[in-house]
């Protein structure tokens, strides 16, 4: 049967018919394609998100559970107090005693230190600056051991050494300086007072020269070296004193003649304890602590006697005397 010839209006209805399918299948792919290319863009920048957000963490990501600088659980500051450089402790790794020649000068001095101690603050305030002018001559070297060692009555322990850990690690340059400031009679808390804030802290770091940065920030307020801390004062408790000479023993607690027993651990049993050339020092057996470094300094020299020369005095001064 032939086909109904169709009359002029319906082939221009047909036409508009399949012109509007057309335009129809068009839209339908515009818009699929809109789609697509929205959904691509929106995980472009997610990609590009995702790639800044692991560059920052790999940035702010501290190298291990300790602070670059205090391999050893301490800091050590040397001439001109600069921070001597050490990588960070590893993840399950133990601290490193520091491998030092006690035959040869600098003296090696350590310190044992809780920023909420009185008896630590009482210690800084009388041999700070012995201490300032020793370093700074090359004649010691000083390693500073922040614990928390009275963080029972108190967590302001942990946070001023997390402060102290969080400088020594991104801006070492003034880390003497604040620990030295904490110390200081003007800013020391009171012994199981709650201490400073973190804002108040940080403003010492910034006091001491340092930069209240972000990171320096972030550090304060994530105490993310609180856990190196605990576990400095685990060592020190439990395990022993690293500073300490193979065979050398500690004092027990209160006093100054009896000494801990011999084959055990030689334990920390209060703040400050000082080490001087894998040696214990203490004030009532030893005396001043600036004479003792002298005669160290004379034993290592070979001089044999006491001296009252002091890093202060100079070839030209020792020229004018002799004159």
């Amino acid at each position: 049967m032939a086909e109904e010839k169709l009359t002029k209006q319906q082939r221009r209805d047909q036409a508009r018919e399949q012109a509007r399918v057309a335009r129809e299948a068009e839209k339908k792919r515009e818009k699929r394609n809109r789609v697509l290319l929205q959904g691509g863009v929106v995980l472009g920048v997610l990609a590009i998100l995702a790639v800044v957000g692991l560059v920052l963490m790999q940035t702010l990501k501290p190298a291990g559970p300790g602070p670059e600088n205090m391999v050893s659980g301490g800091v050590t500051f040397g001439t001109d107090l600069k921070v001597e450089p050490t990588p960070a402790l590893a993840e399950g790794e133990e601290r490193q005693p520091r491998d030092v020649d006690w035959s040869q000068l600098p003296i090696d001095v350590t310190i044992y230190v809780d920023y909420m101690c009185p008896a630590c603050g009482a210690f800084e305030q009388q041999y700070g600056e012995v201490f300032q002018n020793y370093i700074g001559s090359g004649d010691i070297t000083l390693t500073v051991y922040p614990i928390n060692f009275l963080d029972a009555a108190s967590k302001y322990s942990t946070r001023a050494a997390n402060l102290v850990s969080c400088v020594v690690e991104q801006q070492p340059d003034y880390a003497f300086t604040l620990h030295n400031q904490l110390l200081s009679a003007e800013v020391q808390p009171t012994e199981s007072s709650t201490g400073l804030t973190d804002e108040q802290l940080i403003e010492q770091a910034e006091v001491a020269g340092a930069t209240a940065t972000d990171e320096l920030r972030q550090c304060v307020k994530d105490q993310r070296f609180g856990g190196f801390i605990s576990a400095n004062y685990k060592q020190v408790s439990e395990n022993g004193v690293l500073s300490l000479a193979e065979g050398e023993r500690m004092l027990m607690p209160r006093s100054s003649t009896e000494l801990q027993p011999e084959g055990e651990p030689q334990r920390l049993v209060s703040t400050p304890t000082v080490t001087v050339n894998g040696k214990q020092w203490d004030a009532t057996r030893d005396g001043d602590l600036e004479q003792y470094i002298l005669k160290v300094r004379d034993d290592i020299e070979g001089n044999g006697g006491s001296s009252e020369e002091t890093p202060a005095e100079t070839e030209e001064d020792t020229a004018a005397e002799t004159d």
